[in-house]
């Protein structure tokens, strides 16, 4: 990727997003390319006089050290996660079939999918908690009433590009989440104390079959303590569709989001 290939790239960023105060980036040889071109003043983490290029410029590029992708923290993350998916998803795909067309609209699905996972609930009913995703910050809409075709197989990856499209975003989206909610769920071996669930809790529920985009969410009702005072099993109370539902479920198959909003 040269330093014009990604200037393009980010204008076109800036067309549907608008006009960005700051960016951040690794240390790239395109980026630092794009920056002396642009006039862009960039500067390093540990330059003492960072404050004063926040004060005097309006759009700041701020650079990690080399070899330190650590710096990236939540987004190098993200990066790392859904590049190897993506490699070992594209190593399937034979040449010829991924056209532009395909691959733009693909990583299109990709993006909607890594947007759509859950920070944080905003919702003043702890009843029927409602999560905010990055998605919502930059769509402006509280709703995903995207259409999502579940019923794709292998097969139609060869009929349509459309549908070859939605089978890999469908496959993606399988694969992301796995590893999104294992890293959201570590846990070593069963040897030491963790904090008991409350009620009140929200909590996601792991669920194979969900469409793409959807995120079960569900709040604790109801603690069934062991003997030796730790909870393994609970009380989950869903909205689905508008109709509450309760399910028993083991913790092994919850996943903490927020503690209780009492």
């Amino acid at each position: 990727m040269t330093s014009s290939s990604f200037i393009n790239a980010m204008r076109r960023f800036i067309a549907v997003r608008g006009k960005v105060s700051e960016f951040r980036s690794d240390c790239g040889s395109n980026f630092v390319g794009a920056v002396n071109e642009l006039g862009i003043h960039s500067i390093n983490m540990g330059d003492p006089q960072v404050k004063t290029y926040l004060d005097t410029n309006n759009m700041i590029w701020r650079f990690n050290p080399p070899h330190a992708s650590h710096f990236g923290g939540v987004w190098e993350r993200m990066i790392g996660i859904a590049r190897r998916i993506l490699d070992a998803m594209l190593l399937d795909v034979k040449d010829g079939q991924l056209t532009d067309e395909v691959l733009a609209t693909f990583m299109a699905e990709v993006a909607a999918i890594m947007n759509s996972r859950p920070l944080v609930v905003v919702s003043s009913d702890c009843e029927m908690p409602h999560l905010l995703s990055p998605g919502k910050l930059l769509t402006q809409k509280t709703t995903d009433d995207i259409i999502v075709r579940q019923d794709l197989s292998i097969k139609d990856m060869y009929r349509s590009q459309w549908r070859m499209v939605q089978v890999m975003a469908n496959t993606f989206w399988k694969r992301w989440k796995s590893e999104f909610l294992f890293a959201r769920q570590a846990r070593s071996k069963w040897n030491l104390e963790t904090v008991n669930h409350k009620v009140g809790d929200v909590v996601f529920l792991r669920d194979k079959e969900c469409p793409r985009l959807s995120w079960p969410t569900g709040l604790v009702t109801k603690i069934f303590p062991s003997d030796d005072g730790l909870v393994r099993k609970l009380e989950i109370r869903v909205v689905k569709e508008g109709k509450p539902s309760v399910f028993i479920r083991s913790i092994s198959e919850v996943i903490p989001l927020l503690d209780s909003c009492e």
